[in-house]
């Protein structure tokens, strides 16, 4: 049986490493305590749900993951997918959705596990950087439309863009301004410290001052709202089950999964990647499997890698796993000791940190780089976000996935193409479009079709062909198809290219085929096409079928060996 990730790395550990792990696990415990208590609330859950989670799940990142230096946690965008899950199981109580949500954790693990085995770890892909990055922005305004109510301490009933911005210009009367004042100074303060000071872990200093502020002016007594009793427990393990159909349960789980995972492995291939060591993703699923089961086991919900704590832990120097152990220990203690203070912190602190880690997340930079690279990229951005606001978060998802899917359907659907000729005194063959001293082969046409050739682009490539033959000159002889670069080519495409063959005969043109691989090889082989092209008209090489047009006549010839 394979050695456990975190006991290798204990095995090979050093003395050394001790004093930047420990320095690390503290400065992410500090970086993470006010996300853990802010992010359930996004949710409808406790704060002691948040924390729960920021202990158990680094636990089984640290046994089952591949990175030494990724941290998991509670993320913003997967929080705000799990609020639109409970949301739709309609639960009438929190401690319903408490249950539900480590129930949706649960299950993100046992997929995550199961995707793994699956070698599934292109699910990854399936939200892509301007799908993604759309979506997250559609996200953070979300969010921050959802502080409305912290800031003002007035309940916003609305969903939406512009709906909550109407409801609280209409109840300005019951807006309180203590409340108010407090959360834009915290969130001015978090804005300024991280463009000043980005080392200094500013939610942590926010909440801390806005705890000793709640002592020393009894914010709960001027009507400012307060979080509340924290368990100074930490939690039993448990099999959590709620009240929930098993169908709605795996589809919630799976729209969170896509979300997390997603978000997650960016942020683990952005760090693997700058500190040159290579990301698995499905390594990367046992990995998360493990920390979002654990999470759900011990009162917990969905968490991912966490982009912050990551970069915490690779600024201090985090050589291991161990770092994460220390950050959960430091955790567990506050938990234990420190709940008092958690009691007191005003409802409006949380809504600074929400709202400043949501304005983080609008990536405007990636935005821009998507308008001058590729508009039709940036419009599925824009259409990811318009998803995320309008239909609300889980639909989304939904959105977002169908959006990439689509982008990849209709870059496929139009296959780039060529004319091939030669340029005296070189060997090869050139572009004649990209080379103007190319040349065409004297009485033939060499096509090559860059891209598989498949059931939603077979029409396109016929009707490209059907204009080549409409243009052909009289004294052509030979139309060569330069498959080389069709990885695929399904059976709809093998009826296509035997409509093609029929074309060519017609007007007393040979048909041939070069470099196909081995899988297309096959399929056209089973259609019957190879037997009607002929097995004399199937080259290995484009080079062999000119040569053989140019300097001898066409001879029976067996199939060749397929590349492979």
């Amino acid at each position: 049986m394979p050695t456990l990730p975190l006991i290798s790395s204990l095995r090979e550990y050093r003395v050394e490493w001790l004093r930047y792990d420990l320095s690390s696990g503290l400065a992410i415990a500090a970086v993470g305590l006010p996300s853990a208590i802010a992010y359930p609330a996004l949710a409808g859950l406790p704060p002691e749900v948040g924390i729960y989670a920021s202990i158990l799940s680094v636990l089984g990142y640290a046994l089952l993951g591949s990175s030494r230096q990724l941290i998991v946690g509670p993320d913003a965008g997967t929080v705000t997918v799990l609020a639109a899950v409970l949301v739709s199981f309609g639960l009438s109580s929190t401690a319903e959705n408490v249950v539900a949500s480590a129930a949706i954790a649960a299950m993100v693990g046992l997929l995550c596990f199961l995707a793994s085995f699956l070698r599934l770890g292109f699910i990854a892909n399936l939200l892509s950087r301007p799908i993604l990055t759309g979506f997250m922005t559609g996200i953070s305004l979300s969010i921050l439309i959802g502080q409305i109510g912290r800031f003002t301490g007035v309940k916003i009933e609305s969903d939406g863009l512009f709906a909550p911005l109407v409801e609280i210009a209409k109840k300005s009367d019951l807006i309180h301004w203590p409340s108010l004042w407090l959360g834009v100074g915290l969130f001015v303060m978090l804005r300024l410290l991280g463009k000043w000071l980005p080392s200094v872990p500013g939610p942590l200093v926010v909440m801390a001052l806005a705890t000793a502020l709640s002592y020393a002016f009894d914010f709960q007594a001027l009507g400012i709202r307060v979080v509340g009793a924290v368990p100074s427990q930490l939690p039993s393990p448990s099999i959590p089950i709620p009240d929930v159909a098993i169908g709605d349960l795996i589809l919630g789980a799976a729209a969170v999964l896509i979300v997390s995972f997603g978000a997650g492995i960016v942020t683990a291939r952005s760090f693997g990647a700058k500190n040159r060591y290579p990301v698995d993703a499905n390594r990367e699923l046992l990995g998360f499997g493990a920390a979002n089961l654990a999470s759900g086991l011990f009162g917990g919900f969905a968490v991912t890698a966490s982009d912050s704590r990551t970069a915490i832990n690779d600024l201090m120097g985090g050589k291991t796993q161990v770092a994460a152990v220390v950050s959960a220990a430091a955790l567990a203690l506050t938990v234990l000791f420190l709940t008092d203070a958690l009691a007191i912190l005003p409802t409006p602190a949380l809504g600074a940190v929400l709202a400043s880690a949501a304005v983080s997340l609008i990536d405007l930079k990636t935005l821009r780089e998507l308008w001058r690279i590729s508009r039709i990229e940036f419009l599925f951005a824009l259409i990811s976000i318009a998803g995320a606001l309008s239909l609300g978060v889980l639909q989304g998802v939904i959105i977002a996935v169908v959006a990439t899917l689509l982008y990849l359907v209709m870059e496929g659907m139009t296959p780039r193409d060529a004319l091939l000729g030669r340029i005296p005194g070189r060997d090869g063959f050139y572009k004649l479009h990209r080379y103007p001293q190319a040349k065409p082969v004297p009485g033939v046409v060499i096509y090559l079709v860059q891209g598989s050739l498949l059931f939603y682009n077979a029409e396109h490539v016929k009707s490209r062909i059907e204009q080549l033959f409409a243009t052909l000159a009289p004294d052509t002889k030979w139309f060569i198809l330069d498959a080389g670069a069709a990885a695929q080519i399904d059976s709809t495409a093998a009826v296509m290219l035997d409509e093609v063959r029929a074309m060519a005969e017609e007007r007393g043109i040979k048909f041939a085929i070069v470099e196909l691989h081995s899988e297309p090889l096959e399929i056209l082989e089973r259609s019957g096409l190879l037997a009607r092209v002929g097995p004399r008209m199937i080259f290995d090489e484009l080079e062999e079928a000119v040569d053989l047009v140019e300097h001898q006549p066409a001879v029976e010839r067996s199939v060749p060996r397929p590349q492979s």
